[in-house]
């Protein structure tokens, strides 16, 4: 069993939540992102103010992860998710792609 941290672009919220329903029916304990209430408006200044504080958070989720698994739908990565990856690369991570990177 492996620890997986799933990152992505927030857009793909049921292409996460797809990818570790299957990471989890195949034995790991996977580690998920955290996603806003839909009552809480992302431009708003209260959602602005969290999103430094869950990108800590997030860190500390790969650090304690063994891989991270990256939903990167139609081979879409954000700046957020580049970091992440970068990250958990200099961590020794293993980074998994929902899609092959070419190259």
């Amino acid at each position: 069993m492996k620890i997986i941290t799933i990152s992505g672009s927030l857009r793909f919220e049921e292409e996460m939540k797809l990818a570790q329903y299957e990471l989890e029916e195949q034995g790991n304990l996977v580690v998920g992102c955290t996603f806003l209430p839909k009552s809480i408006d992302k431009e708003s200044e209260r959602a602005q103010n969290k999103w430094e504080l869950f990108d800590e958070i997030h860190k500390r989720k790969i650090d304690m992860s063994d891989a991270v698994f990256v939903v990167n739908v139609g081979g879409y990565i954000g700046e957020s998710t580049r970091n992440e990856i970068e990250y958990a690369k200099a961590h020794g991570k293993e980074i998994i792609y929902l899609k092959k990177i070419r190259g």
